[in-house]
């Protein structure tokens, strides 16, 4: 699996943190560095990765900033994304099972690292089943980002 971490100055530690926890497990692209030229702000961070997820480039990805509210709401205006803003293992679970959120968001300002580990090894560890309850409710929420999508 392919996993984009990054993490916003408030989160750029605890994202480096977690891309070390990660690297022996997964394919693991640390993506907090500000490209040459480009806005070091949370959005334009979580624009990258999100586009990079939304074209294939990664498989999820894990945002970090002060609270993770930022980088949900940022995430979230790419077309295609369903990110989750999680804050324990439960809710990290079920954005994977419920909702097929394909990145989570948390802060760093929120939770500790163990706890960041629990839930980012919750949420890598689930998979969406297309087939499952929770597929209808999905699919409405594709339709309603679809309904409002301009590119």
């Amino acid at each position: 699996m392919k996993l984009a971490v990054a993490g916003d100055s408030a989160g750029k530690g605890m994202a480096h943190d977690l891309a070390e926890y990660l690297k022996d497990r997964y394919d693991v692209t640390e993506a907090s560095q500000t490209p040459e030229g480009a806005e070091a702000f949370y959005a334009d961070m979580a624009d990258r990765v999100a586009s990079g997820v939304a074209d294939g480039t990664y498989d999820k990805a894990i945002l970090i900033c002060g609270t993770g509210i930022g980088v949900c709401i940022s995430a979230n205006k790419v077309p295609g994304i369903r990110a989750a803003l999680v804050s324990d293992g439960y809710s990290a679970e079920r954005a994977a099972l419920s909702n097929n959120a394909q990145i989570i968001t948390f802060g760093a300002r929120v939770l500790g690292l163990e706890l960041a580990k629990t839930i980012v090894d919750t949420f890598l560890a689930e998979s969406f089943d297309q087939h499952g309850r929770s597929a209808g409710n999905v699919e409405a929420v594709d339709k309603v980002d679809a309904k409002y999508r301009k590119t």
